[in-house]
């Protein structure tokens, strides 16, 4: 029995279904959690199925979140989707289910749960839910909402189809969740549009932006640059593909500092593989897009010379 057979298998199963994904989420973040749900919930009616963590105003638009007690996870299925590791999970009663199941698209370098399925083929978590669902099409139903969350993952994680994890597959995908009843043109709108503060600090990246011999760039936001824009982290999601817009820039990243002192780093490449510096600075990711961490001004120097060194690499043929 191949992995999403078991999956479904135990969504049969149980009564209760609890579906977790990452703190900080993204619009897959959301899309995928949301898609999975309105699939569960339009094809079993009769269980409970529940979307849980923080509320995030600004994806309102996709679907919003369950209040869910501690008792709900008796017994509970609990599903934790497009998320790598589980120091990352939103709402920590992940594991207080009688079973969990994670599905991701990340690289499993540190696995959790019972059943795992990973596919980092995938250009997101929405499109292995698609996938999900036309594997089981006969016994499941795809609303229009599920298929609007998806199809806002799918765009979100691709960069509008523009990053190279967009494949033939994924464009077959769309077009099934259009088809479905997703408006690809008003979620391009939602995801293209930012607020006056961040096209301020849009501006602020392309005057600031250190740009290195062969290609490596970066930018630090403390908190007093912050406070001058009236964002805070969370606000600065927006700029991160800003970098990779000049042809100059092979692989960029931007340091945004914490209430702590310490820096919270946002890792993107054209060509250089990054997750593997990210992974010596309390991080990780894909190939081309990773996060990190960064205690102080010492560690921000050293990941700059990391990622100058791997530009330098590419240079060299390496």
């Amino acid at each position: 029995m191949d992995v999403q057979s078991q999956i479904f298998e135990q969504i049969k199963k149980y009564q209760k279904i609890i579906i977790h994904r990452h703190q900080r989420p993204d619009p897959d973040a959301i899309g995928s959690q949301i898609g999975l749900a309105d699939i569960l919930r339009a094809s079993f009616p009769y269980k409970e199925i529940s979307a849980v963590g923080k509320q995030i105003k600004g994806f309102n638009w996709i679907g919003t979140m369950d209040e869910v007690d501690n008792d709900a996870f008796n017994d509970a299925l609990v599903i934790v989707i497009d998320t790598a590791n589980a120091p990352r999970i939103d709402d920590r009663r992940f594991d207080q289910g009688a079973q969990l199941i994670k599905i991701d698209h990340h690289p499993n370098d540190e696995p959790f749960g019972d059943i795992m399925w990973v596919s980092e083929p995938a250009s997101s978590s929405s499109e292995l839910v698609y996938d999900f669902y036309v594997q089981f099409k006969d016994e499941l139903t795809l609303p229009k909402t599920a298929a609007h969350a998806l199809l806002a993952g799918i765009i979100g994680d691709t960069g509008r189809y523009l990053y190279p994890a967009t494949s033939p597959h994924t464009m077959r995908v769309a077009a099934g969740l259009m088809e479905a009843g997703a408006d690809g043109a008003e979620i391009g709108q939602h995801e293209n549009e930012i607020s006056m503060p961040v096209a301020r600090l849009s501006a602020y990246v392309y005057e600031n932006l250190t740009v290195l011999d062969h290609g490596a760039a970066y930018l630090v936001l403390t908190n007093e640059i912050l406070k001058t824009f009236n964002l805070g982290d969370s606000g600065t999601a927006g700029i991160v593909p800003i970098p990779g817009r000049l042809n100059a820039v092979v692989a960029w990243c931007i340091f945004v500092q914490q209430d702590d002192g310490t820096y919270r780093v946002r890792m993107r490449s054209k060509g250089p593989t990054i997750n593997e510096i990210a992974k010596l600075h309390d991080g990780g990711g894909h190939p081309l897009a990773s996060g990190a961490k960064a205690k102080d001004e010492q560690e921000v120097k050293e990941i700059i010379a990391q990622l100058d060194q791997a530009t330098v690499d590419i240079a060299k043929g390496e």
